[in-house]
């Protein structure tokens, strides 16, 4: 099929046009937010080569299921439904040529190439996002059990001074992390670890007088505190709240409620079906900020997963963040049904095991929209709380287990040394090459040209990440693409000496040197490919780049070289040596 040069040239001038193909700008979308704060496709063109994180900056995370909590059920199916919702999040995210697999069976990667700020993507990708609309305490269950509570915390010989030193212990024996723990409150209730802690503000210096005066102020409503006369340690750190279920904790106690909470005497006397959620920011009541604890209905009377549409917006009125949520026709349904019986009640929107803003009470049936009010946030924050929403929520939370940040002024000083080396290498290869070789050294060059084309729309054709791993890859493959050459030149010095005419010397040339050539090429490739299957990121980069450079030099160094000295003989019929 390959005797005539005819059939050689059409056969290299397609490969030729495959690789220009697979290199040819395309046009790219992407999701980015508008000016306005709206995420909007946006369109360029790119070629589809794509740069590893080494390359461009970004970040590296790698996920496993967090069961600190409790063994999660199924593992093997939660990390498959992490997977596509995490996939989900990022493509809303807008990140160009992102990177989410599973690896193993209970390990997911995430890379982001070209992020800029790598906390926020971290959020995105942990928070578990379970949305529930729950009922307030309207029975005051949770109230009438506080007395009961603290006669088995005295009994216990809890007090405030023995309880600061327990969290002070705690706080001590924790090991330094930069994420502060999740509440006492949300790991003995079995709630999932939220996706940013709440910030703890400092304890202030508190004098007598906003002591006498804060006392002063609560005992001027009854129904304004627990129990203001009552000496019971949870009656002196809640204040009641300005609904049913609602209590205030002043910032600085919010920890020592925590703790209190925790105890055991206090969870055997927790009403059956009441669970206590923390809100998610504090709020000020004169000079001080007070942290709302709610007490609610266990069970919510709808999640998130009928949600099907979130937006972000602010609040003409309010000038506030807003989520405007929108429910699938089921959702609507049960949505109207729940509410409808709930007029005049509050109703909590946890997120995460957290309040958000003051519960609202239903004033009417609402049935597939609704709004979730977030206070001082930012309108970015709200576009990170819809995105998470449409996504759904994770099966179960994640934690990581390595994380690697790499900045793009890294990643611009990657790509310069890697290119240099790489112009370097094959620079000092030419030159060898043609000084030693001459003619054929030539002719070798020649095809190491259409070897660069080939591997580098090997790549694109592929959708590979080229990593600087990779660049050291393509690198190697350059010499190991002019060795099948040195060895087929040797070959054809020996025949030449031996009196054999020039035509068949080359024929003898390739002829025996190819049993070394795929036998080298072989091993090389074999021990890629286990690069390729055990490796992770940049391990698999160098891994690809080996194997399809070599390929592309068997390719260049056997059938375009061999090609080339056809056209030479092919215009020199009589020719009876040539420089090698």
């Amino acid at each position: 099929m390959f005797d005539s040069i005819t059939s050689r040239l059409v056969t290299i001038g397609l490969l030729v046009a495959l690789s220009i193909g697979a290199l040819w700008p395309r046009t790219v979308t992407t999701r980015v937010p508008g000016p306005d704060g709206v995420m909007r496709d946006s369109t360029e063109r790119r070629i589809n080569l794509k740069q590893g994180l080494d390359l461009q900056g970004g970040i590296h995370l790698a996920l496993e299921l967090d069961q600190s909590g409790g063994a999660v059920p199924n593992p093997a199916d939660a990390i498959d439904r992490a997977l596509k919702v995490i996939r989900t999040r990022i493509d809303e995210f807008g990140v160009a040529e992102p990177l989410v697999q599973k690896l193993g069976t209970s390990r997911i990667v995430v890379e982001l190439p070209g992020i800029s700020d790598p906390a926020r993507a971290k959020e995105i990708v942990q928070r578990s996002a379970f949305l529930e609309f729950m009922m307030t305490d309207k029975e005051n269950l949770f109230r009438q059990a506080i007395p009961a509570m603290d006669r088995a915390l005295a009994a216990a010989g809890v007090t405030e001074r023995s309880i600061g030193r327990q969290v002070a212990d705690s706080a001590a024996r924790a090991p330094a992390v930069p994420a502060a723990p999740s509440s006492a409150v949300e790991d003995i209730l079995g709630g999932n670890r939220p996706a940013a802690d709440t910030a703890k503000a400092a304890p202030g210096r508190d004098t007598g007088q906003s002591r006498r005066d804060t006392a002063a102020t609560r005992r001027d409503s009854a129904a304004d505190t627990v129990g203001a006369n009552a000496n019971g340690l949870l009656q002196q750190l809640l204040f009641g709240g300005g609904m049913v279920g609602q209590y205030l904790v002043p910032e600085e106690k919010v920890t020592t409620v925590d703790a209190v909470i925790a105890r055991p005497e206090v969870q055997h006397l927790m009403p059956r079906g009441i669970v206590l959620r923390w809100g998610s920011a504090p709020l000020s009541r004169g000079a001080r900020a007070f942290r709302p604890i709610y007490a609610l209905v266990e069970r919510p009377i709808m999640t998130g997963e009928y949600l099907t549409n979130a937006v972000a917006r602010i609040d003409q009125l309010t000038s506030g963040a807003t989520v405007d949520f929108t429910l699938s026709r089921r959702g609507g349904r049960v949505f109207e049904r729940e509410t409808g019986r709930h007029i005049g009640d509050y109703m909590a929107i946890v997120l995460d095991q957290k309040v958000q803003s003051q519960p609202p009470v239903i004033r009417g049936q609402i049935a597939s929209r609704g709004q979730i009010e977030l206070g001082n946030a930012n309108l970015q924050e709200a576009q990170d709380l819809a995105l998470v929403l449409k996504a759904g929520s994770l099966p179960a939370p994640l934690q990581i287990v390595e994380e690697r940040t790499v900045g793009a002024t890294l990643g611009e000083d990657s790509i310069h040394k890697g290119f240099l080396a790489g112009i370097v290498g094959v620079a000092l290869v030419i030159i060898i090459m043609i000084a030693y070789y001459r003619f054929s050294g030539v002719l070798a060059v020649l095809a190491l040209g259409l070897y660069v084309l080939f591997t580098l729309g090997g790549l694109a054709a592929l959708s590979a990440t080229l990593t600087l791993p990779g660049v050291a890859g393509f690198v190697l493959s350059i010499g190991i693409a002019v060795d099948a050459n040195v060895l087929i030149f040797e070959r054809i010095r020996e025949e030449l000496a031996h009196g054999k005419s020039l035509r068949l010397a080359i024929d003898a040339g390739f002829r025996m040197a190819m049993n070394a050539i795929v036998d080298s090429n072989v091993s090389t490739i074999l021990t890629a490919a286990f690069l390729f299957q055990f490796g992770t990121g940049p391990v698999k980069g160098f891994a690809v780049t080996l194997i399809l450079g070599i390929i592309a030099s068997m390719v260049t160094a056997i059938f375009v070289t061999r090609t080339l000295f056809m056209i030479y003989l092919e215009r020199r019929p009589g020719a009876q040596t040539v420089s090698i």
